[in-house]
């Protein structure tokens, strides 16, 4: 059978697909513990992004991520994956606790973008984002974000400043959805695919661009079985990169951060 090459449109389905894994059943598989830890001091606890700590053996982790639902029900509770400014601010205080014990810091990223409503507005989403940007940028622990789904927005780069930034093989990572893009662009919404192609969000389109590190590769298949070898691909490679960045100070794990978004080269003190 001739190996057909998905399209960049058909990666957005896949990557959109309710059914898709989703960040608790990653987290699940991958870490031998893990204690989910609520709310952001401030506001609320808000259900789209999920923090705790982990572990894989004798390594602990802080955990971020943005999860979506199934059902309906599931997808309310967790307001579609979309994150209130209360999400990013819970993220950032975990982030802070982690730099203070020295935990390595995991983000799952799978949203379609920060919630852009009137309460998510007043409330300084914008602000949130810009901070946990922020915090990452200088945070003395080392960094592993995964793009697991849909890696959309502000919404997606807010818990994105990595050390390392791995990808799923299916997955996309962009500014926004291609029907945004197209209706921005084009005025015309119905260039969604024409749009995706254009936009260079796949796993493979990003890697030629050295925005991400490193793709997972997805068998074909939507089985537990199927899963399961995904997850401990993805395991091996946190475990092998959090095992290199362990042996690194704490400036040098600033300074390689620096480097790879700001890619000035020979990390300098500034």
């Amino acid at each position: 059978m001739a190996n057909t090459k998905l399209s960049a449109w058909e990666k957005v389905e896949i990557a959109r697909n309710p059914k898709r894994k989703t960040s608790l059943d990653y987290i699940n598989e991958i870490f031998d513990t893990f204690i989910e830890l609520h709310g952001d001091r401030a506001f609320r606890d808000d259900k789209a992004m999920v923090c705790g700590l982990a572990s894989i053996g004798n390594q602990n982790f802080t955990i971020i991520a943005e999860q979506k639902g199934r059902t309906t029900k599931e997808n309310i509770e967790r307001n579609f994956g979309m994150p209130n400014p209360e999400s990013y601010r819970k993220a950032v205080r975990f982030m802070k606790q982690a730099e203070k014990f020295k935990r390595p810091v995991i983000t799952f990223i799978d949203t379609k973008g920060a919630y852009p409503g009137i309460g998510a507005e007043e409330r300084g989403q914008g602000e949130a984002i810009a901070k946990s940007m922020f915090e990452m940028a200088r945070l003395k622990v080392p960094i592993i974000s995964v793009v697991i789904g849909e890696g959309s927005s502000g919404g997606a780069l807010a818990i994105g400043v990595a050390n390392k930034v791995f990808m799923l093989e299916n997955a996309i990572y962009s500014i926004l959805s291609p029907e945004g893009y197209s209706s921005i662009l084009w005025k015309d919404s119905s260039r969604f695919k024409e749009a995706a192609d254009k936009m260079k969000l796949t796993a493979d389109d990003l890697l030629n661009l050295k925005v991400i590190d490193k793709i997972i590769k997805e068998p074909k298949g939507e089985d537990e079985e199927t899963f399961i070898k995904i997850a401990n691909n993805l395991k091996k490679e946190i475990q092998k990169s959090i095992s290199e960045m362990n042996k690194l100070d704490e400036d040098m794990i600033v300074g390689d951060r620096y480097i790879k978004f700001r890619n000035m080269g020979d990390y300098k003190e500034v």
